[in-house]
């Protein structure tokens, strides 16, 4: 064989009730490719391999659909499209569609052999895996043989001559019985869990004769079906008669494509029940059913509907079915009819919402309400007609508007875990199979409103350091006529738009999280696996542009910095005094332009202490933004110090003449 070459178990076929057989196939390969397949055999407790049988490698799935007669060898070419769909992941829905073609009349051949039957129930398990996208061709093959596999469990036992009859792949399970009707309650099939996900032949269950759902204790089943008999039925037999019972199990609803039910991450499972007596079809009065549903990671069910695949609609219906409780686990289902079941079921995420502002946050936006507060009030007062104040003003206001919202709103207040879970009486579709509350609307307003005004912040302090070099570099003492028209425009306008258009894009007010996050009012930023995705609006709708503004904004503060060193002569001494006044230029504006918030993308691509250290040291330069923002272009001023003076001197002045006064009145005539 060669050190390369390796063994690997593809298939389990079990037959007859008392004494099963268990045959696993194996494959012999070569620098990845199967050459030849043989299979195990256990006869009276000794094992023995068939001999093996080379592929053709260089035939495809077309030329094995044109090969298919009577006089085949279709063994040999079951097997070949066993081994043809081995990597599912690379087929195509042209692939599918012929793979399932094959596979439909192999099952349907009067010459089926039982390494025919295995090697076509294995292909049919692999199509389950394939990721194909949607294809109406594919769709129309793919159900049709699913009407194939009914009626091929149904035939096998009968076909076989044997009690029962049962084939077991990885994601398809087909059982077959033939049960006598006259001492017959009732039939049930279960699938018990197992560690790897995947059907096991020692993991499927059949009992033949029960008069309710039995599941012992200590077990816990993946899918379950109770069929009850009428026993009017089995009375009116004038002569003993067996009846055929077929169950097909799916591990998923690949072959059963819905318009109605979209699924992005839930696992659905389809089971199939047939009866067929003597006479024709049986249906049984009362079919019972239970399903456990994968639950994604952080998520709770939410509702589920009992279904069946209606051909004639070729979605799912519920008509005939309702629907019982959803405890201990299962989702309990009941039909008075047999054909493909399943329950669609819709979750909803379990959010971690955030806590509330630490004493850091509260502390560092409280004095910055503050000194915004002075900030907008000494420069209304002392300066609103000189255009120059107008982005120092504006900034300060988008600034203050933006900390009292993100203090009032920033918390999500209309929650989504807060929600009554459905699960109604009622047997519904669901329209996805991940809930999301409607919009209430409060925390999309105050995401919408943190963005614009934190979007104006930036932008009017850029307008700010672009006014300031206008003026330092061209020494001009007034700015050209148009720029307060065209400040008001960009500064207001262009996050208005950016705002807008984010909005617009990604809000849907049945599912707003594509817009905003759920544990607290802000932008988008993660995928379902709480990674960060560069296709939400946190980065393309604040990231990029802050990004930009902030590369910028540092531009112009070299320049100024520049600028002002060049051109003022006292700016070269080399005293303490004046290297501190440079020093102070250029950190008044660099805390006026927002780099700061800089350390915020540091914050993002750190970990571990280092992530720490910067989150901190951005959450105390951020809060106190305002407080900054007043001590070096407010308080520092010549004019504030002496508004300041004069307000004390005035305070004073009045609570002496008030405490003069009442000593005279308390003073005795």
């Amino acid at each position: 064989m060669g050190a390369s070459s390796s063994w690997a178990s593809v298939s389990v076929l079990m037959i007859g009730r008392d004494s099963p057989a268990q045959k696993p196939e194996y494959r012999l390969y070569r620098s990845g490719k199967p050459r030849a397949s043989t299979r195990c055999l256990i006869e009276s407790g000794s094992w023995r391999f068939e001999p093996p049988r080379q592929f053709q490698c260089d035939q495809t799935l077309s030329d094995i659909q044109q090969n298919l007669t009577s006089l085949a060898d279709l063994e040999s070419l079951a097997t070949s499209t066993q081994i043809l769909t081995s990597n599912p992941e690379e087929l195509t829905a042209e692939n599918i569609t012929a793979a399932a073609r094959i596979v439909n009349t192999l099952l349907l051949s009067p010459n089926t052999t039982e390494s025919v039957r295995v090697a076509a129930v294995a292909t049919v398990s692999q199509l389950l895996n394939a990721s194909a996208p949607d294809d109406s061709a594919e769709n129309n093959t793919t159900l049709g043989l699913t009407v194939t596999l009914d009626q091929f469990a149904v035939n096998l036992s009968l076909t076989l001559d044997t009690s029962q009859s049962q084939v077991v792949q990885p994601n398809l399970v087909v059982q077959s019985a033939q049960i006598p009707a006259a001492d017959t309650q009732g039939v049930q099939f279960t699938s018990l869990s197992g560690l790897s996900g995947s059907f096991v032949a020692d993991r499927i269950q059949l009992n033949t004769n029960t008069s309710a759902v039995d599941l012992e204790n200590g077990f816990i089943a993946d899918a379950l079906i109770y069929m009850r008999f009428p026993p009017e039925a089995a009375r009116g037999r004038q002569k003993p008669s067996n009846v055929s019972v077929g169950f097909v199990l799916y591990q998923n609803d690949r072959f059963f494509r819905s318009r109605l039910y979209r699924k992005q991450r839930a696992t659905v499972r389809v089971l199939s029940a047939s009866v067929r007596g003597q006479e024709g079809s049986v249906e049984p009065p009362h079919v019972e059913m239970l399903f456990r549903p994968t639950m994604v990671n952080d998520t709770t069910l939410y509702d589920f509907a009992c279904v069946f695949w209606n051909y004639s609609l070729e979605d799912w219906s519920t008509d005939g079915c309702s629907k019982g409780n959803a405890s201990d686990g299962f989702m309990t289902c009941f039909c008075n009819h047999t054909t493909n079941f399943a329950a669609l079921w819709s979750f909803r995420e379990k959010y971690e919402y955030a806590e509330a502002l630490d004493w850091i946050s509260i502390t560092g936006l409280s004095v910055s309400i503050l000194g915004l507060v002075l900030t907008i009030i000494y420069h209304v007062t002392e300066k609103l007609r000189r255009s120059t104040t107008m982005p120092l003003l504006c900034t300060c206001v988008s600034l203050l508007a933006f900390i009292i919202t993100f203090l009032s709103g920033v918390q999500n207040s209309s929650r989504q875990n807060d929600a009554p879970v459905e699960n109604a009486e009622t047997n519904s579709i669901p329209d996805s199979d991940e809930h999301v509350e409607p919009d209430r609307g409060s925390c999309s307003a105050v995401t919408a409103l943190l963005h614009f005004f934190l979007l104006a912040t930036f932008t009017w302090n850029s307008l700010y350091g672009t006014q300031l070099v206008l003026l330092v570099r061209t020494m001009r003492s007034h700015l050209p006529p148009y720029w307060r028209t065209v400040s008001l425009a960009v500064g207001w306008g262009v996050p208005a738009i950016i705002m807008a258009v984010t909005l617009g894009a990604t809000y849907r007010v049945d599912n707003p999280l594509g817009y905003r996050q759920e544990e607290f009012c802000w932008l988008a930023a993660l995928d379902k696996d709480k990674q960060f995705d560069f296709g939400k609006p946190m980065f393309w709708g604040f990231l990029l542009p802050v990004g930009l503004i902030l590369i910028y904004n540092g531009v112009l503060l070299v320049l100024v910095s520049l600028t002002t060193c060049k051109t003022d002569s006292n700016l070269k001494s080399s005293s303490h005094l004046f290297l501190w006044k440079k020093f102070l230029i250029s950190f008044s504006l660099a805390v006026l332009l927002g780099l700061s918030w800089t350390l915020g993308y540091l914050v993002l691509v750190t970990t571990g202490q280092t992530h720490l250290a910067f989150s901190i040291i951005f959450c105390i330069c951020t809060t106190t933004q305002g407080l900054q923002i007043f001590i070096l272009f407010t308080a520092r001023t010549q004019n504030f110090r002496a508004t300041m003076r004069c307000s004390v001197d005035y305070v004073s002045q009045s609570a002496a003449e008030w405490m003069f006064s009442i000593d005279v009145k308390l003073s005795p005539s």
